[in-house]
């Protein structure tokens, strides 16, 4: 199935989590694609190639990178090494069969499993995540 149009934040199967990860970074020196389990993960020089906890690999753009990660002190921004997501809260929805959507106009097809989630970071921005890493490093957004 493919996904197209989506609008998780509409949707009442969907819910908003919270990802808490330290992550592995090294910033591209050159163009390139990460094979990820989803899919090829397309960059350009300056993106951040990242390696999560359980040792998944991604790619995110360098603009959208800088407002999502901190680095782990000593580190300073823009270096390789250890960052921590903030803690900004997105939508995701666990899909019951295996389907495929754009990471953004323009961007690489990725494909999931089912039991995977569909997230949504926000208006055309998506993702996939398999289950067992989502179990592990995302929260329900409690509101207070």
């Amino acid at each position: 199935m493919r996904v197209t149009h989506i609008d998780l934040t509409n949707d009442p199967q969907a819910s908003q989590y919270t990802k808490n990860e330290i992550v592995s970074v090294v910033f591209a020196q050159e163009s390139g694609a990460v094979a990820s389990r989803e899919g090829a993960n397309c960059y350009a020089a300056g993106d951040a190639l990242i390696t999560g906890s359980t040792g998944d690999r991604w790619s995110v753009s360098r603009d959208r990178f800088d407002v999502k990660y901190a680095p782990i002190p000593p580190l300073a921004h823009g270096q390789d090494g250890a960052y921590r997501n903030h803690p900004l809260p997105v939508y995701a929805k666990q899909m019951p069969e295996t389907f495929a959507v754009q990471r953004a106009a323009g961007s690489d097809v990725i494909h999931g499993n089912p039991g995977d989630w569909l997230m949504q970071y926000g208006p055309g921005d998506y993702g996939i995540v398999a289950n067992e890493k989502f179990q592990n490093v995302y929260r329900l957004t409690t509101t207070v």
